[in-house]
C-alpha cells in the first residue's frame, strides 16, 4: 500500500509490533508491554483487565495467569480474546483479535523460572479471583508454602501461559485534527494470508 511508510512500514505485522514496543520501552515511564485483555464469559458478558504480555512470538502473543482465574475460564470456554496495546507517550495503539491456547509446557516453566522468587511464591499461595478473607490471610498463605516449597518452587500445575494467535491486527497512531492513521491487517484463519486495509479515522 502506497501510504503505509514510516512506523507502518514493513511485511510483518509482528516485526512492526517489536518495534513499537522497543520504542515504548524508551518513553513509557511503566509497564510498556501492558495490555487491557477482553474475554467473554458463559453467558456472553464480556469482561477486561490489565495483564502484561510476555512475548511476542512470529505469530502469536504469549501471557501468563493463573489457570483457576476468572480470565482462565473464559478464554478456556471461548478460546477467543481481544487486547488492546496503547501507548500514550507515542500517541498510538495496536488492536488485536484472535484463537487461543494454552502454553503449558517447556517455555511456561523457562518463563516461570526466570520470576523473582516472591513472584514464584507468590503465584503458589494466591487463588486468583477468589473472594480473600483479607490480606493477613494471603500473606499467612505465602508463609506457608515459602515453607513448603523453599528457594525453588517447581511452577505450579494451575499457573501457565496463554498463547493468542491473531486473526486481525489494527495499527492506530495519533493524527493532527483526529485525521488518525489506521491500518488493519485481517487473514481468513491463522497461518492465512494476510491482507492489509487502511481505515478512516
Amino acid at each position: 500500500m502506497a501510504d503505509r511508510s514510516g512506523k507502518f512500514a514493513g511485511d510483518d505485522p509482528f516485526a512492526i509490533i517489536r518495534q513499537w514496543m522497543d520504542e515504548a520501552k524508551a518513553s513509557e515511564i511503566n509497564d510498556p508491554n501492558a495490555i487491557a485483555l477482553s474475554t467473554v464469559d458463559a453467558g456472553g458478558m464480556p469482561n477486561a483487565r490489565m495483564v502484561l504480555l510476555k512475548d511476542v512470538e512470529d505469530d502469536a502473543f504469549v501471557f501468563y495467569t493463573n489457570y483457576t482465574s476468572a480470565k482462565a475460564a473464559e478464554l478456556d470456554h471461548a478460546h477467543k480474546a481481544a487486547f488492546v496495546m496503547h501507548w500514550k507517550s507515542l500517541r498510538r495503539q495496536v488492536r488485536v483479535r484472535g484463537h487461543v491456547e494454552k502454553e503449558d509446557g517447556a517455555q511456561a516453566d523457562a518463563y516461570y523460572a526466570s520470576r523473582s522468587l516472591k513472584s514464584r511464591l507468590g503465584a503458589w499461595a494466591s487463588a486468583q479471583s477468589q473472594p480473600l478473607e483479607g490480606r493477613a490471610a494471603l500473606m499467612a498463605k505465602v508463609a506457608k508454602v515459602t515453607a513448603q516449597h523453599g528457594t525453588t518452587p517447581a511452577r505450579p500445575p494451575f499457573w501457565g501461559g496463554y498463547r493468542i494467535i491473531p486473526v486481525e491486527i489494527e495499527f492506530w497512531a495519533d493524527g493532527a485534527f483526529r485525521l488518525h492513521d489506521r491500518f488493519r491487517w485481517s487473514r481468513e484463519k491463522p497461518g492465512a494470508p494476510w491482507k492489509i486495509s487502511r481505515l478512516s479515522p
